[in-house]
């Protein structure tokens, strides 16, 4: 086992609860690491998947697959953050969504029971799972706020504002899909953002 990866999610948790977390090797001796080339699939929709995975290393993406077998996708999940998927954390629950590397990842997979039996016994535990709860939800509470409120100009300005970092990392392809529309009209976005904040001389692109 990578204990780095296990360390990193050690300190995510216990900066979730504020204070230190007891008996934490039950949980570590059952975490496993995973090690995901680009484009290689961590998790399957529809697999059964009880675990909370913190990313210690590289970057993943969440996508939700159309009944046309095309891609949506949900979130990017970079080093230091974690996801779960609430559908598969329920008792013979699978994931709502696939987990597919955007580049060479390594996370820390941490299976959900043993979390759940610790917060039973230790009330830190039972705020490290409420606050990483609240995270989640307020992160999708936002995405699914702009995704109905904000046209794909104003989606693509807050993620330069963000994440610009995203847009030297992820391929345009999964920008378009992220923001909910084509590469190509992301490309016109882009140009007609460039042309704006260049008085009117097209800037080059990013990606």
């Amino acid at each position: 086992m990578t204990h780095d990866a296990v360390g990193a999610a050690h300190a995510l948790f216990e900066g979730l609860a504020q204070t230190a977390l007891p008996e934490w090797e039950q949980l570590a001796g059952r975490a496993s690491v995973r090690k995901v080339a680009p484009g290689e699939t961590l998790l399957r929709e529809g697999a059964a998947w009880p675990q909370v995975a913190v990313v210690f290393r590289g970057l993943v993406k969440l996508v939700y697959l159309r009944d046309d077998g095309t891609e949506r996708i949900k979130s990017f999940i970079d080093a230091g953050g974690f996801f779960a998927s609430l559908s598969a954390l329920a008792p013979g629950g699978v994931s709502s969504f696939s987990v597919v590397a955007v580049e060479p990842s390594e996370i820390a997979c941490l299976p959900y029971p043993v979390i759940l039996e610790l917060a039973d016994r230790h009330l830190s535990w039972q705020k490290a799972l409420r606050r990483a709860l609240e995270f989640y939800g307020q992160r999708k509470e936002q995405r699914e706020r702009e995704l109905l409120t904000l046209g794909p100009p104003d989606r693509y300005r807050l993620l330069l504002q963000r994440s610009p970092e995203l847009l030297r990392r992820v391929p345009q392809k999964d920008l378009a899909l992220y923001l909910g529309i084509t590469p190509v009209s992301l490309s016109r976005i882009r140009a007609r953002l460039g042309r704006e904040g260049s008085g009117g001389r097209t800037l080059p692109t990013i990606l």
